[in-house]
């Protein structure tokens, strides 16, 4: 790979907001990388009355039972289009469960977006109330993923 073709990829990178690039090409390997000082993750907590997102999403059986409160909540949604994973991988367990205490910068789900994996991290401490997408469904830029209790 000459200078050229690096250049190339990097523009590539900008162009398509991709944090990440990893390139294998006649026995040659390069990883690229952005550093930013901003973080990957959602924009900012949306606080909302639980019982308004229940009423607008018709009701689906969770884990848990529903619990009856009016507590405020905070929406925790995808930062990019992409696979939803609640795992690292099939055999290991789900980063995050209904009822656990999640705490700023962990991660607690994967969204896979052109082949890279994006750790998805907490900007809050809460508890998750709701886990809002099943495991491997895809997901939209700014769609509801975790439903969180703000603590």
């Amino acid at each position: 790979m000459n200078l050229k073709e690096i250049k190339e990829m990097i523009n590539l990178m900008n162009e398509n907001n991709l944090a990440e690039l990893e390139i294998e090409k006649d026995g040659m390997r390069i990883k690229l990388k952005k550093i930013t000082s901003q973080p990957e993750v959602y924009s900012g907590p949306i606080v909302i009355d639980k019982e308004k997102i229940l009423e607008s999403q018709k009701m689906q059986p969770s884990l848990e039972p529903a619990e009856k409160t009016t507590a405020k909540t905070v929406e925790i949604k995808a930062p990019m289009v992409g696979t939803f994973y609640r795992a690292p991988s099939p055999e290991s367990p789900p980063y995050v469960e209904i009822g656990q205490i999640i705490e700023p910068g962990q991660v607690i789900c994967i969204i896979e977006a052109m082949k890279l994996m994006n750790e998805i991290k907490s900007e809050i401490r809460g508890k998750i109330l709701e886990i809002l997408v099943d495991n491997a469904e895809p997901v939209e830029f700014g769609q509801p993923i975790f439903l969180v209790e703000p603590l």
